[in-house]
């Protein structure tokens, strides 16, 4: 098969990938060689990229030394535990965005302690594309939540585990439902006919019922209380 034609393809994709993350610096912890190799050397732009390595101890490391906005890992690395150091990274710094690459989907405790820790994102490897990772990293770098649809039963809680204080109004519903798909305030305001201050209004008035910490917690519990859609992909 000749791959010539979809080479252009992939340096277009490519280059959206390093547009969504414009500012971002991050660091990609992989017990994957020949996926680190790709993420490393095609996928994401050297001005993005702080560091990379494929152990727990060495990513825990390069996390506290760059302190990157993101870090993508894998839930299996060549030694120590990804579940592990992503439990790590949130307990120490909770505002770092994470997408985390599931490669054993029959793992669900540990899965399910990564969402409890607060993992903003979570990729499956066998349905792993790159229309998934822009769609993942679009909503991450937004303050938004990214959950394949193979995951989306673990990732919801069951009925009555939980609720909002008093029952968010259908514009708190819209705005929380864009919050998820990672639209910023400006991007909201804009679909929304509003102001961004609006926007933000309505984002402060659905955290206080939500008690969400911030947006991105605001929008991990509209999936699992379902009050939202899924994000379309």
């Amino acid at each position: 098969m000749d791959f010539t034609p979809k080479l252009e393809q992939i340096r277009r994709n490519t280059n959206q990938i390093n547009n969504l993350l414009r500012d971002a610096r991050l660091v990609a912890c992989l017990g994957n060689r020949a996926l680190l190799s790709f993420f490393v050397g095609g996928l994401i732009g050297q001005e993005h990229l702080v560091g990379a390595a494929t152990c727990e101890a060495a990513g825990l490391e390069l996390v506290e030394r760059h302190r990157p906005s993101m870090v993508f890992l894998s839930d299996t690395l060549e030694q120590g535990s990804g579940i592990s150091l992503l439990l790590q990274i949130k307990q120490r710094w909770p505002g770092l965005h994470t997408l985390l690459l599931i490669t054993q989907e029959h793992r669900q405790s540990e899965i399910q302690a990564a969402i409890e820790a607060g993992c903003d994102g979570l990729l499956v490897e066998s349905r792993i594309g790159l229309g998934s990772a822009m769609a993942a990293l679009h909503a991450i770098s937004g303050g938004g939540v990214y959950v394949d649809r193979s995951l989306t039963e673990l990732f919801r809680r069951g009925p009555g585990e939980g609720g909002p204080l008093e029952p968010l109004t259908g514009r708190e519903l819209q705005v929380l439902s864009l919050v998820a798909e990672g639209d910023t305030n400006i991007e909201i305001g804009e679909r929304l006919f509003i102001s961004a201050d609006t926007a933000k209004t309505h984002l402060r008035s659905l955290c206080r019922k939500l008690q969400a910490r911030d947006r991105t917690h605001a929008a991990v519990l509209g999936l699992r209380w379902g009050l939202i859609d899924w994000p379309q992909e």
